[in-house]
């Protein structure tokens, strides 16, 4: 895996994971939310654990719709110098 299909992968995912955090927690308060019933967590390690799981799970995604492209040597292989 080179770094350029890190970059499509964590770069969008990031994104993502941002867009989805705002929605999400403009819509939940994280002091609402019990964990394992009765562990309580403060609202900044709530924050910070979601954003991190929305991250993952979007750069889960990322990486299965790169491995599963169709052309994926070629989006993976490095740009020529003339266009097409």
């Amino acid at each position: 895996m080179t770094i350029r299909s890190l970059m499509w992968i964590l770069w969008p995912s990031f994104l993502v994971a941002g867009v989805l955090s705002a929605i999400v927690f403009a819509l939940v308060d994280p002091l609402d939310i019990v964990v394992l019933g009765h562990m309580q967590v403060d609202r900044l390690t709530f924050y910070t654990v979601a954003f991190f799981l929305f991250w993952l799970a979007a750069s889960v995604a990322c990486t299965l719709s790169l491995y599963m492209s169709s052309g994926s040597p070629a989006i993976l292989a490095e740009p020529a110098d003339g266009l097409d």
